[in-house]
């Protein structure tokens, strides 16, 4: 008998989406991947921020500038005790992990000189591919890849025999987001840090699941958007460190971000203003501390336990169906499913899927290589978060034979 340690009946009572209709049938939501739903915690503190403290941060005098400033602040102190920075200020507060992503890739335009070489692997989502192919047209710096195998996860003898001298940053993602596979950072970073170069993990799918601690990883860069921990879209988190954000020169120039401005002469805020310019998204920004305040009453170990269990159920039931194949099936993932079946396009699946209210992702994911190497025009991913059920599971998969009998 299925048991879990989540009082599920009151955290979904947390997360009213989950109890709408979709073409009349009882919404189940298996889409988390690309963005995670929100808790009226969160909505709470966004909505408590516009009726009682909506001023501009650090620049008024007046007592709702202040306030808010504190609330701001007060967020991104909780995002450094989350992922365990050593400073606050080394947490810079973007858009999200695209954003993350372009401000360290254009910050290393200044430090790369022709020849250099720069790592990148096969999993990677479009925003940790194109950032940094521009990169290399501005410097003539060489891309390498870290080549995928026939089961998802990285050739790391491939990756071992690449690292040299002249590699200067590796850039690779924690979970992919296509195949759900963890990669093994831990040995990527070491590696990269033996011959000097610089490390970035996009953490936008790990987050929801796990909790990576930055000074136990020694990683350089790390990053990740508010949306995938069931906070607010337009938000996000680049942790860097502390000596390569004092290298690194400001993505964008605008208020805020200044020390000093002069028609002659401009010198620039310390960290992490150097790299906010512009108003912020304040309340984008108080509701990212409140997703996190939330996902932590929750618990991460009650979280992982429980998608675990929902990926094995949901990987069992799936395996037993005719013609369906897995990609990235493998040990050590997060709760992510992506398959397709034999004959039938992933697009008329997920068609058929929301029919019955059940919203997976069809496509490339962003994931384009991806879907080249194994010769496919896309998957059908069914993304698992720790407010889905067995339930959900059992309707998933008993619609997933529905729609293939149909279109057979």
């Amino acid at each position: 008998m299925y048991s879990t340690t989540l009082h599920l009946e009151k955290i979904r009572a947390d997360f009213p989406i989950l109890h709408r209709k979709v073409n009349g049938q009882a919404l189940i939501y298996l889409d988390n991947a690309a963005t995670s739903q929100t808790p009226l915690s969160v909505i709470d503190a966004i909505s408590d921020y516009y009726k009682n403290t909506n001023a501009n941060i650090h620049r008024g005098v007046h007592a709702l500038s202040q306030e808010a400033t504190d609330l701001f602040e007060a967020a991104r102190k909780k995002i450094q005790t989350h992922f365990n920075a050593t400073h606050a200020h080394e947490i810079i507060l973007t858009s999200g992990t695209t954003h993350s992503i372009n401000l360290v890739a254009n910050g290393f335009a200044s430090l790369l000189n022709e020849g250099d070489e720069l790592i990148v692997s096969a999993l990677e989502h479009h925003a940790n591919i194109v950032p940094w192919q521009m990169l290399c047209e501005r410097t003539k710096a060489k891309l390498n890849v870290i080549p995928m195998t026939e089961n998802g996860t990285l050739d790391m003898e491939a990756f071992d025999a690449m690292v040299n001298s002249k590699t200067k940053v590796v850039f690779v993602n924690h979970v992919s987001n296509a195949l759900g596979v963890i990669n093994p950072i831990e040995h990527i970073i070491k590696k990269a840090h033996a011959v000097g170069a610089a490390v970035l993990i996009d953490g936008a799918q790990a987050t929801p699941h796990l909790i990576p601690d930055m000074q136990a990883l020694d990683v350089d860069f790390y990053t990740t958007s508010a949306h995938k921990i069931c906070g607010p879209t337009g938000i996000g988190m680049l942790y860097g460190k502390e000596e390569w954000l004092r290298k690194l020169p400001p993505y964008q120039g605008g208020g805020e971000m200044i020390d000093q401005v002069t028609f002659e002469k401009t010198t620039y805020a310390d960290l992490p203003h150097k790299f906010e310019a512009g108003t912020p998204n304040i309340a984008g920004g108080v509701g990212f501390g409140a997703a996190i305040a939330y996902m932590n009453s929750i618990g991460f170990d009650a979280i992982k336990a429980h998608e675990n269990d929902l990926l094995h159920h949901a990987t069992k039931k799936l395996s037993e169906i005719e013609g369906l194949r897995i990609y990235g099936n493998v040990p050590n993932k997060v709760a992510v499913i992506s398959f397709n079946v034999t004959g039938l396009h992933p697009y008329d699946i997920g068609t058929l899927l929301d029919k019955m209210g059940i919203a997976v992702r069809t496509g490339h994911h962003c994931c384009q290589p991806i879907m080249d190497f194994y010769q496919i025009p896309g998957t059908v991913r069914a993304s698992f978060a720790f407010y889905n059920t067995h339930e959900e599971v059992e309707r998933f998969v008993s619609g997933l034979e529905k729609a293939i009998s149909m279109l057979r």
